[in-house]
């Protein structure tokens, strides 16, 4: 079942190639890194400190807004996987006639999606990845 989580702190360097974001447990002390790109962090880093909206349509806004102009909404993230230090993600879709989907994503591009929503649409980390995450070290 998969464990609710909440986005705890962002790290961006200007010194790295990569990022890093931590998900918390909600109801729990576990905790875990993902390394992300320079974009996806600072369009995430932005999204949770400000009311930010940018002058013109990012990725993750045109995510939204097609998956909207379908009839979809976006009701979640889950991360699924962990494989060889590679963070696997699916965004959950309901179609108006009820079906949910889930489509294939970076972590990364799965969360910046979730923060443009307020409040932030939930994130979800399957229990195996979560115990995996949590005891290999990185």
């Amino acid at each position: 079942m998969p464990v609710k989580m909440q986005l705890a702190r962002i790290i961006i360097s200007e010194l790295t190639e990569n990022q890093v974001i931590y998900l918390q447990e909600v109801d729990g002390d576990r905790e875990f890194p993902i390394l992300i790109g320079i974009f996806e962090a600072t369009n995430i880093d932005r999204r949770v400190k400000e009311d930010y909206r940018p002058p013109r349509p990012l990725t993750h806004d045109l995510i939204v807004r097609v998956a909207e102009s379908l009839g979809a909404k976006i009701e979640s993230v889950v991360i699924t996987d962990l494989s060889e230090h590679t963070y696997y993600a699916q965004l959950s879709l309901r179609k108006q006639d009820g079906e949910v989907i889930t489509i294939d994503s970076r972590p990364s591009d799965a969360i910046a999606v979730a923060v443009t929503f307020t409040p932030a649409l939930p994130i979800y980390v399957s229990e195996k990845v979560l115990e995996e995450a949590t005891t290999t070290p990185f």
